[in-house]
Formats: C-alpha cells, structure tokens, sequence
C-alpha cells in the first residue's frame, strides 16, 4: 500500500471524526463510537473468558525502569522503546529551560530518566507481581489484564499507532498448562474474529527483534512455534495486521523475575492478545465507516 493510500485511510477517519488527529504520526484521539466498538468488543472477550476464573489486574501505562530493565526488552527490541523523562534541575538550570524555550531551542537536554518506562506490553506489570506472592499454586496463574502500551513506530499507516491499547490474558503455570492454554485461545481468538464476518488467517510469526542477533532469535522463535498471529487486513489486502497474538514465552519470564512453581522450578508462560484499535480500525474498515449501517448481527454482538 502507498503512502497516498495510507494517508487517505487515516483522513477517511479523521472525516468521519472516529480519529482526533494530533499532528504526530501514529498518535491519535478517539471519538465516543470509537470507544463504543473498543469496549463492545472487550465484553464479547469477556463473554467467552467468563468461566476461566482469570484473576483481574490493571496498571498504569508504565512499567518501573528496575523490572523493564529485568525483563530484556531494551536488549531485543531498543528501537520500539518509550522511555519517561523529566526535569529535575535547580532555578538556574530552569531559568536556561526557559531562554531556550523563548530562542525556540532544544531544551530536552536538561531532562533525566525517570523510574518509569513506558509498558511496551500489557502482561509486563502482571510478572513481578505475581513473583512477590511467592511459589504458585500446583494450579499456577491466570491474569486478566488491559492496559495502555507504547511502542516508538511512527507512521502514515493508521493501524500503526505509537499508542494504543491490548486486553491480555496471561496463564503462568508448567509447560502444559501454558501450551493448552495457548492452544484454546488460539481457537477462541479465530471464532471470535470471524463470528464479526472479518477476513481472517492465523501465521507462525515473529517479534521484531533487533539487528543481527535479533534475526537468529526471530528465527528460532518461528523454526519452535513459539509465536502465532491473526492477521486481518487494515491498511493493506498483500500485508494484513495482526489483530491478535498468541504466544508462548517458555520460561523466560519465570527466570527473569524468578516466579517458582510449586515444585521450585521456573513458571513457564503464555499470553493471548488483542489488539483494540487494530480490532475496531479492522471493523471500519471491513463494514464501513457508518457504523449505524454496519450488519444487525454485528452491531448486537458488539452491544452497538
């Protein structure tokens, strides 16, 4: 898809007023119906999950500077990465802010990290968490979280936010636990998506890890099938967008945070993920930017 094309699926959104455009690449507002499919669709996720038992948990947009550091992502994918700065000088280097400031001068060089970097992930918060509480249960753990992610992509490309929202559900526990676990959502995710009459495939895919190193792990992870994706076209019919993940992370966050089963081994993980623009944009794009107008069934499904 061009840039031309891409810019003309973004303004088509921007007329209908579904996005508030913010004059950054990949940053939007969303309008009241927008939210209305968002959440819609979250309440048929929940519908299916209803008799899981999944333990709920919200956070904050962020993720402490000490467990991001912990969980590697700054060493696989550093181009992806949102850290939160702020100033925190005395009332001189406050009087150079603010000369630099009316000079129209880059004036960032007096900010310093913080603790907090942005989650680039919803279950990232759920992992120290639940290694606090100690050894799990035989049973392991089952996290229903929803949260506020950033990844620095910009594009012209609408279903490419730089923010944008994933509703997850995170099951820690032994291999086959997490694989099954995997498995079933996988399933789930596809009836799902296609009970919305969206076109659909489900690929071995890959995250995007970073340079040369980060091929071979790409690599592995699709040679092992650690990592499935259910893509729908958005932007473009050739290279669909991943509306849902289903993925299994072997024991990579049980060493990382050291979350123990109960028989004193590493906790193997699993996590499924929706993405909600992705979604809703892929709705609006497969029944039209007149929501009103969309397929009876479709907007009772979705509570419309």
């Amino acid at each position: 898809m061009s840039d031309e094309a891409r810019i003309a699926l973004r303004d088509s959104l921007v007329r209908a007023g579904l996005l508030i455009a913010t004059g950054v690449e990949g940053v939007f507002g969303r309008s009241g119906l927008f939210e209305r499919i968002v959440e819609g669709f979250c309440d048929l996720v929940d519908a299916e999950a209803a008799n899981d038992g999944a333990e709920v948990m919200r956070f904050p947009p962020v993720v402490t500077r000490a467990d991001f550091e912990r969980s590697g992502y700054m060493k696989s994918f550093p181009q992806l990465v949102g850290t939160v700065h702020a100033f925190n000088g005395n009332e001189r280097d406050h009087a150079t802010l603010l000369r630099r400031l009316e000079a129209g001068e880059d004036w960032t060089a007096g900010q310093a990290a913080t603790g907090v970097v942005f989650t680039p992930a919803a279950c990232y918060p759920a992992y120290p968490a639940l290694a606090a509480r100690g050894a799990l249960s035989a049973e392991g753990a089952l996290i229903d979280i929803t949260s506020w992610c950033f990844r620095h992509e910009p594009s012209l490309d609408p279903a490419r936010m730089q923010l944008f929202r994933q509703k997850e559900f995170v099951r820690v526990g032994a291999p086959d636990q997490v694989i099954a676990f995997r498995d079933l959502w996988k399933t789930r995710g596809e009836a799902i998506i296609a009970g919305l009459r969206l076109p659909l495939v489900i690929e071995v895919a890959n995250d995007p890890f970073f340079g040369r190193a980060g091929r071979m792990l790409a690599s592995s992870q699709r040679e092992q099938a650690l990592k499935f994706e259910l893509l729908v076209p958005i932007a473009s019919d050739i290279a669909p967008t991943a509306c849902c993940s289903f993925n299994y992370h072997q024991d990579h966050f049980g060493h990382a945070w050291d979350i123990r089963r109960d028989d004193g081994t590493p906790a193997h993980t699993a996590c499924v993920g929706f993405g909600l623009e992705h979604i809703t944009l892929a709705l609006l794009r497969h029944h039209g930017l007149d929501v009103p107008a969309w397929p009876a069934d479709i907007r009772t499904a979705l509570g419309l």
